[in-house]
């Protein structure tokens, strides 16, 4: 049996639910360390979702939804605290009585500049976790490269431009080639888009970008400023792969190799929403809590799958969630399955 890389994936990763309350100042704790990038939702009502980094800084927010332009939102995330955040009266945020989720992981603290590739980027990286935010300004040229600071080869990236009314572009390393994507905002299946990419793999230092204009998926446009999320595979913390559904209630299983905390999935053969569930909402099998990154609705209440020790068991036959396609997923750990030392977790 394969040992972890961390032991304690909260550490890194967290989820923190808490109860909205109106005020212009509401501090969130328990989160466990002082995140770096921190996406909330709520729960109860159809309002936006809210992204919010520690590179691009607080009160400053984008959508996963939308693909409006980066906005100074003053009374959304106000400020990344030691042990949460502090939010301030807006609904997404902070509605009165309503149930609120946030999804929180660490990265590097402040960001330092990236120069190995051809785009100099501004990083903050934990090359422990495996996640990194990337901010840099493109260039229009085919074939330009950017530095991630992971220090290995990166599964997954996820793309906004801070300052465009465009889709968020995702690569990842379960779609047919490299010259794939999906939106993050959309329910399209995968497409052919050489501007994204370049038709190249990342690699452990830079990854690389399409060049040009007249596209509403790009990467690169001259003069834009970008986001990136990057994420690479750690063992026992985080898993990025595919999985083929059956279209049956008693669905696939996916195997992560550890007890999951949070599960991101898209039908990328086919057309259907993101979906993302975690092991809090509501915190026991089945779990029939969601979200989609793509639309601001309120969370969906029908049955989705079970967390099992080492993976995810699909308990429904809807199509874009375990229909006969394929589907890509980003997965990261409540616990591992071994500590780095050889002992079982459950053990500790």
């Amino acid at each position: 049996m394969a040992y972890t890389d961390i032991d304690k994936p909260s550490d890194y990763f967290n989820t923190k639910l808490y109860t909205g309350n109106g005020a212009s100042s509401h501090a969130i704790s328990g989160v466990g360390f002082q995140s770096d990038w921190t996406w909330i939702k709520n729960r109860s009502s159809a309002v936006n979702h809210a992204l919010t980094d520690s590179v691009r800084t607080a009160p400053l927010r984008l959508m996963s939804q939308s693909t409006e332009a980066e906005i100074n939102q003053t009374t959304g995330l106000l400020s990344f605290n030691s042990d949460g955040f502090t939010v301030g009266s807006d609904s997404g945020y902070n509605g009165n009585g309503n149930s609120m989720v946030s999804w929180n992981w660490k990265a590097g603290g402040s960001a330092s500049s990236n120069s190995n590739g051809s785009i100099t980027s501004s990083v903050s990286a934990s090359t422990d976790a495996g996640f990194s935010i990337v901010s840099y300004t493109g260039n229009g040229s085919a074939g330009a490269t950017v530095g991630h600071g992971l220090g290995s080869v990166p599964q997954m990236l996820i793309l906004k431009g801070r300052d465009q009314v465009e889709n968020w572009t995702v690569y990842h390393e379960g779609l047919t080639s490299n010259n794939y994507a999906l939106r993050l905002n959309g329910t399209a299946a995968q497409f052919s888009q050489t501007l994204s990419w370049n038709n190249t793999t990342p690699t452990s230092s830079v990854f690389t970008l399409g060049g040009g204009a007249g596209t509403s998926d790009y990467t690169n446009r001259s003069g834009t400023s970008m986001i990136a999320y990057c994420f690479a595979e750690k063992q026992g913390y985080s898993k990025f792969g595919s999985y083929v559904g059956n279209g049956n209630a008693d669905g696939t299983f996916v195997y992560t190799g550890f007890k999951p905390a949070f599960f991101l999935f898209k039908n990328s053969s086919s057309a259907g929403s993101w979906v993302l569930v975690d092991a809090k909402r509501p915190g026991f099998n089945v779990i029939n809590d969601s979200l989609n990154t793509n639309n601001s609705n309120a969370e969906n209440t029908a049955t989705v799958c079970d967390f099992t020790s080492n993976g995810v068991k699909f308990r429904t036959n809807a199509d874009h969630m375990n229909g006969s396609y394929t589907f890509i997923y980003a997965c990261f750990a409540e616990n591992p399955l071994v500590t780095s030392t050889g002992v079982p977790a459950t053990a500790r």
